[in-house]
């Protein structure tokens, strides 16, 4: 199916936006979305499924009296769908109450050129292409070792376009591709079966590496076949990134959003200029970082993406806000609105959420621990404060590091405590960042996390 072209899909929201305005709309927005993505899936070690999704849609929200409606549409080929989408976005509005902070969209700003984040080839992939990426990822992780058994994961790629118009005479249209591939392994070994052990690639243009994804997954689940229990103490942790992604999504990053802040949910209020965190750590929220994977030219409401320091040397810097929360703050927006497609009306959320790396490889960072571990996966993570930052997670599994170096793996092993006050417990960032969904970090290590064993 022949993908909508840039001029068509502005149009769609001009004109929306137009007709929205005609029917008595003091504020207009419209948001095109296309999305067009071909999955292969892997089950019990078998490739078992492929489909291919197409989504198309178009989403209005106005403003009536500073009282908001919204609906959408996914007839976007049919001018009378879209004129009923917006009579049904402004009979909400004119049904709901006034919001006494509204005040307007978006005004029109220059967007920033995007880097690497199209690439042909990937809309060029056949099915027969996928399933041979997930076939070369299945056998690697099958030559590791016998006992390793993949019973997960799969290939993805996806072309995602979207564009944005509004009464402020805002216009925006944006293209990406998205591959990502990943499996899920264990190992079992007479009744000894490990917790699941999963690795991926993920980006923007096509960069793949199958058969590396398959053997590290394979490698972690053999590594985590023989465990040893941990004691109970407190100690040094060295948390790669997938286990920063769970525990920072839960915590940091909902302190750090605006509207947060307004309702006095964040921990971080009155804190702008004041230090939060380890001096080794600096974050930005970077919406134009080269192939990040939510990198693209403006947000969900047509504000340009920017890069904003979040935290610099421990130093709290900013907070991130989209259009709405800034006009309450007499702030402009960071770029932070965020939409799941043409579904729903904006909210807040980061972009590419990057933990600038020091310099340390990873294996000097674990040479230099003489007693700790090494935390790849967490479970439990969503049931974190939000407010305090208290986390209890169970490391699933957990790799115990002695005189530098792995030496076993531990299974049960709990971690607790509070995440603000992990961030200033940061001794070492390390230098090998990669990405992970939101989150672009390297592995960090903390001192005095309170670990629990069994």
């Amino acid at each position: 199916m022949a993908v909508l072209e840039k001029n068509t899909m502005i149009s769609l929201a001009e004109d929306a936006v137009k007709a929205a305005l005609k029917q008595g709309a003091q504020d207009a927005e419209a948001y095109v979305y296309e999305g067009q993505a071909s999955n292969i899936g892997i089950e019990l070690g078998q490739i078992s499924k492929t489909n291919r999704i197409i989504d198309r849609g178009i989403g209005i929200r106005v403003a009536a009296n500073k009282a908001i409606g919204f609906a959408y549409t996914n007839i976007v080929e049919d001018q009378k769908a879209i004129e009923k989408a917006v009579s049904g976005a402004l009979s909400a509005a004119r049904a709901s109450k006034p919001d006494p902070d509204w005040n307007g969209l978006p005004q029109k700003k220059n967007y920033s050129e995007t880097h690497k984040t199209y690439d042909k080839k990937i809309l060029a992939l056949t099915s027969e292409e996928l399933v041979n990426i997930a076939a070369t990822m299945l056998d690697a992780a099958g030559q590791v070792d016998k006992r390793v058994f993949p019973i997960e994961g799969g290939i993805g790629s996806a072309y995602i376009a979207n564009a944005i118009a509004n009464s402020n005479g805002v216009t925006g249209f944006d293209r990406g591709t998205v591959i990502e591939c990943s499996v899920a392994t264990l190992a079992k070994e007479g009744n000894s079966v490990t917790p699941v052990c999963f690795e991926f690639n993920a980006g923007r243009t096509y960069n793949l590496d199958p058969a590396w994804i398959g053997r590290e997954a394979a490698k972690l689940a053999v590594s985590a076949l023989k465990t040893k229990p941990v004691e109970t103490k407190s100690g040094k942790v060295i948390l790669t990134q997938f286990a920063l992604q769970d525990l920072l999504s839960y915590t940091l990053i909902n302190a750090i959003r605006a509207d947060s802040v307004q309702r006095d949910q964040s921990p971080f209020k009155g804190k702008l200029g004041e230090k939060v965190a380890s001096e080794n750590l600096t974050i930005y929220d970077d919406g134009l970082f080269a192939g990040g994977l939510h990198t693209w030219a403006f947000d969900g409401e047509g504000a340009p993406h920017q890069k904003t320091p979040v935290i610099e040397k421990g130093i709290l810097k900013n907070f991130l806000y989209d259009n709405y929360s800034a006009r309450k703050d007499g702030k402009e927006s960071t770029g932070n609105a965020s939409r799941a497609g043409y579904l729903s009306t904006p909210g807040i959320d980061t972009t590419n959420f990057h933990i600038m790396p020091g310099t340390k490889t990873a294996q000097e960072m674990l040479s230099e621990v003489d007693d700790g571990l090494i935390i790849y996966y967490l479970q439990g993570a969503h049931s974190s404060n939000p407010v305090s930052g208290e986390f209890s997670v169970v490391a699933t599994p957990a790799w115990k590091i002695k005189n530098g170096e792995i030496t076993h793996c531990s299974r049960g092993v709990m971690l607790a405590g509070n995440i603000f006050e992990l961030l200033k417990n940061i001794s070492v960032v390390g230098g090998n960042e990669r990405q992970m969904g939101q989150l672009i970090a390297p592995w960090i290590q903390v001192e005095n996390v309170r670990v629990i064993g069994q």
